[in-house]
């Protein structure tokens, strides 16, 4: 009995692309901080440099970010009382270390916390 089967195409498929949506590098505020009490507490204000509807891409002088850390983000960041601040529970995902004691930070956004988030006016490191 002979069957004749073709055999299974290659696709070519890029095992470094994990992202499920486009990103576009556009710049917003992002204002972050640790979401665990346990923490060393830090507040970090930093433009993006990527965003996707999942995730955001962004650059620090803090060593502070550890991959699987939790954090809350406000994005886009405004101290403005008009302003439309959102707020995610975020993951870091991503820590690269870049030159000039840098570092990359790629975060997943988990869930919008709901309603607008309002500034503590504590100090924020830049």
């Amino acid at each position: 009995m002979t069957t004749n089967m073709t055999p299974p195409v290659a696709r070519s498929v890029s095992r470094a692309e994990r992202r499920g949506t486009r990103r576009c590098k556009i710049t917003q505020m992002l204002f972050a901080r640790p979401s665990d009490p346990d923490l060393d507490h830090f507040e970090d204000l930093r433009p993006t440099l990527s965003v996707s509807r999942n995730g955001v891409y962004f650059e620090t002088a803090l060593p502070a970010y550890q991959l699987g850390m939790r954090l809350f983000i406000t994005l886009p960041f405004s101290k403005e009382p008009t302003a439309i601040n959102r707020e995610y529970l975020a993951e870091v995902v991503r820590v690269v270390d870049r030159p000039e004691s840098r570092y990359g930070i790629g975060l997943k956004l988990l869930m919008e916390m709901g309603g607008s988030a309002t500034f503590s006016g504590t100090s924020i490191q830049r």
